[in-house]
């Protein structure tokens, strides 16, 4: 039997949820059509979804396209959930992305495309809403032949298309010189063409009249490449969502890519960095919707729901996976303090960890001494939703801080930090560190240039993990990033050194290093592409500049003013509904992060430094001995 992961991708309001519901229909998986409006679509069934309109979570659900096993996983539209596309990404053989003929190519609809073709997706494009008055359909694809490449091919393949697979097939070319192709050949090579990347066919419909819905059905089953479903070998796949049900606990995702799994066997989980552990299944159900059906097992190229493996997380591996996929298409920008009930934040604190173990972009720290509760975030849509959350599975109802920009620090220059821990006895861990700089979105990276018999290779690994763990709060308050730290020097004791003693010493190392290197304060920036009326093009120029922003030559064609610009995420925070209030609500605005850029520390903040500070020395020494 063949099977194809599918996934459903759109920036927000293109019609997605739309889309797929019409497909359930016409295959006969649903007998009557939900609406968005109305909340009773088959893959936005959360409460918040229903309530809300929009989708907050990926969700899968199966239907059949001519004896073709179809797992339909759509995913949110909104740029304050890409994680969850993110993670979707990494199971699916193929992908339907749909853009809207009334909006065109939208900040998510790029970012999308983007992670596809980094990770090989095979693509079918739909476009959606070619009923809507005063649309262009043909303006849209020749927009997605300029961005996207000439290889966005319109079903059924004119003779332009057929000119435009012939670049990419030397054999169909001489025939198609020769006026000898076939329709089969011309086929084939499309398909191929689509299985390694090279060729997108593309559909025109309005979804929510199902017109180009059959067309999108046959395409899906044509041109892209599903699995036969694989039992033989040792079990594999990787765990790419979790989510908490109140009757079966926590449940992992999976999507299998060999072997077989079923209830009671016992597998290996494997995560970066860590060393493996085992876990017993408890329940595998399939998904589809919000209907669940226990199975007695599941095989590769499945996707299944498995209860049983508490300590899993997003991202895991179940067995030896060769398959591993990913990219990086969102960050948390923002952080807030969660404010709980009184004598209610040990439950808080279960909750947001349950909620991080569903999105771990959403990481979370707890301040001890100071006893608050801090959380990164997208936007301001996933406060609503998560406020949302906490009340309707917790009954928690909770408030937040105002939004603050995360920045980012990086070292100014070379420096060298030396650490000499030997007293007071038992002690004895000697720590000498350099922190170079590193161009704009390097990371972090981290050498040892030292030998075994200078320092013992353990205690190395205690000063690595040590180092990444000091890295995030450096003097400024913030992550410090872009940089390389070598470990030139170190000593042990025989009898004095305490197997701790390195976590306690390198802190004082990497901040003595980042204090003699100096700092520089990086912000973040979004990419803003506005299109309105072109009599706000002055207005608009202004708002940019106020914003420390920079600009493209505007193009006014239509009627209309498109500007793309870099501005920072602490000056443009708000001007989505600014933007909104000037243009009456015609106007269209898409913003994406693009990455870190220096500035003065009168543009950006410095954070408050969260516990004590290894460079008060005395004080470090006495919290980490217990002795505070």
């Amino acid at each position: 039997m063949k099977i194809l992961n599918l996934g459903f991708l759109a920036h927000v309001d293109a019609g997605k949820t739309t889309t797929v519901e019409q497909l359930l229909f016409h295959t006969g998986a649903l007998r009557a059509l939900g609406s968005v409006d109305k909340g009773d679509t088959q893959t936005d069934f959360l409460p918040v979804e229903r309530e809300r309109g929009i989708s907050v979570a990926s969700a899968s659900v199966t239907t059949d396209i001519d004896g073709l096993q179809v797992n339909i996983i759509d995913t949110p539209g909104h740029m304050d959930f890409t994680g969850e596309v993110e993670r979707a990404l990494s199971v699916l053989d193929g992908a339907v992305l749909v853009v809207s003929a009334a909006e065109g190519i939208q900040s998510q609809t790029e970012r999308f495309w983007k992670a596809l073709r980094e990770m090989g997706i095979p693509t079918v494009i739909f476009i959606n809403k070619i009923d809507r008055p005063g649309c262009q359909p043909e303006m849209v694809i020749n927009a997605l032949k300029t961005q996207f490449g000439p290889q966005v091919i319109p079903i059924p393949i004119s003779e332009e298309g057929i000119f435009e697979l012939c670049e990419n097939d030397e054999a169909l070319a001489a025939k198609y010189l020769e006026g000898e192709a076939q329709h089969l050949e011309i086929e084939t090579s499309l398909i191929n063409q689509v299985a390694s990347g090279k060729a997108f066919p593309l559909i025109q419909g309005a979804a929510i009249n199902g017109i180009g819905i059959p067309a999108l059905a046959e395409a899906i089953k044509r041109y892209l490449p599903a699995k036969i479903i694989t039992p033989e070998g040792s079990p594999s796949g990787v765990i790419y969502k979790i989510e908490h049900d109140k009757a079966a606990g926590k449940v992992a995702h999976v999507r299998l890519y060999s072997g077989s799994i079923k209830n009671r066997d016992v597998v290996t989980i494997h995560r970066s960095g860590m060393d493996s552990f085992q876990e017993k299944i408890t329940l595998i159900r399939k998904v589809s919707g919000a209907k669940r059906e226990d199975l007695a097992v599941a095989c590769g190229n499945e996707i299944a729901a498995i209860s049983g493996l508490t300590g899993a997380k997003i991202g895991d591996m179940i067995g030896d996976v060769s398959e591993r996929r990913g990219t990086s298409i969102s960050m948390p920008l923002f952080t807030v303090q969660v404010n709980g009930p009184p004598g209610k934040e040990t439950q808080l604190l279960q909750a947001i960890s349950e909620l991080s173990d569903e999105d771990p972009l959403m990481d979370y720290v707890w301040h001890r001494e100071e006893r608050e509760l801090v959380i990164s975030i997208m936007g301001k849509i996933q406060l609503e939703i998560l406020e949302f959350l906490l009340m309707e599975r917790y009954g928690l109802g909770v408030t937040f801080s105002a939004p603050s920009v995360i920045y980012k620090e990086t070292p100014a220059a070379q420096g060298i930090g030396l650490e000499r821990y030997t007293m007071p006895k038992p002690c004895w861990a000697v720590v000498k560190l350099q922190v170079d700089p590193l161009p704009q979105g390097s990371g972090f990276h981290y050498e040892s240039i030292i030998k075994g018999h200078i320092l013992q290779f353990r205690y190395q690994n205690h000063v690595a993990t040590a180092v990444a763990e000091a890295l995030k709060q450096g003097r400024l308050g913030w992550e410090v990033t872009d940089l390389k730290v070598t470990l030139i020097d170190g000593e042990d004791h025989k009898f004095h050194t305490h197997p701790l003693d390195f976590f306690l010493a390198t802190p004082i190392a990497v901040m003595k290093a980042l204090d003699n290197a100096g700092s520089d304060l990086l912000e973040p920036l979004v990419k803003l592409r506005l299109t309105a009326s072109d009599d706000l093009c002055g207005r608009l120029i202004g708002d940019i500049i106020a914003m420390r922003g920079e600009f493209d030559t505007p193009v006014i064609a239509g009627g209309k003013v498109e500007i793309e610009a870099i501005v920072p995420v602490a000056t443009s925070m708000d001007y989505p509904v600014q933007f909104a209030s000037l243009t009456s609500g015609k106007g269209i605005i898409g913003m994406d992060f693009i990455g870190y850029k220096k500035c003065s520390l009168n543009e950006g903040a410095i954070a408050k430094r969260r516990g004590v500070d290894p460079l008060d020395r005395d004080k470090w020494i006495l919290h980490k001995r217990g002795a505070l």
